[in-house]
C-alpha cells in the first residue's frame, strides 16, 4: 500500500512540475495592417492602420497561437525559430500552420528604439497581417 501512496506521489508532481513550465501569454491588439503581393509579385503598400481590440493568446504547453478576431485564427507552431537580437529589435519568431493548413511564419517583434512597442507579424507567401500589441494579463 505504501508502494502505491509513492506511486501517487511522485505522479501527482511530475504533472504539477509539468504544468509549472507550460507558458501562456496573452496580447490585447490596438491596430491592424495588411501588406499585400500585386498580380506582378510586387509589395504593395500598407493598408491604413484599422484600429482593433482583438486578444492574441500563444500557448507553448499546446504549441498554438490564436487571433481571437471575427474569424478565429488557429496557428499551430510547428518549429521555434532561435530569438534573434540587435540594437534595435527583440524577434521572437514560430513556423507555422493557420487552420486552412497554409505555411507562415509568426514574429513577436518588440521595437527596442520604440520604447519597447510591440508588433505580431503574419507572414504569408503573398500577404503580411500586422498587429500592434502590447501585454494583458
Amino acid at each position: 500500500m505504501a508502494k502505491i501512496k509513492t506511486i501517487i506521489l511522485l505522479v501527482f508532481l511530475c504533472l504539477e512540475l509539468h504544468q509549472s513550465y507550460s507558458q501562456t501569454y496573452k496580447f490585447k491588439t490596438s491596430g491592424l495592417s495588411v501588406l499585400e503581393r500585386n498580380n506582378k509579385g510586387n509589395w504593395g503598400k500598407w493598408s491604413d492602420l484599422k484600429l482593433v481590440n482583438i486578444l492574441v493568446k500563444l500557448d507553448t504547453d499546446k504549441n498554438r497561437i490564436i487571433v481571437y478576431s471575427e474569424a478565429i485564427q488557429l496557428f499551430e507552431i510547428i518549429d521555434y525559430v532561435p530569438f534573434d537580437e540587435n540594437e534595435n529589435d527583440a524577434v521572437y519568431s514560430f513556423t507555422c500552420k493557420d487552420n486552412n493548413g497554409e505555411d507562415c511564419t509568426l514574429s513577436i517583434i518588440t521595437r527596442k528604439k520604440q520604447d519597447n512597442r510591440k508588433q505580431l507579424y503574419i507572414n504569408y507567401d503573398n500577404r503580411i497581417i500586422l498587429y500592434n500589441v502590447f501585454n494583458f494579463k
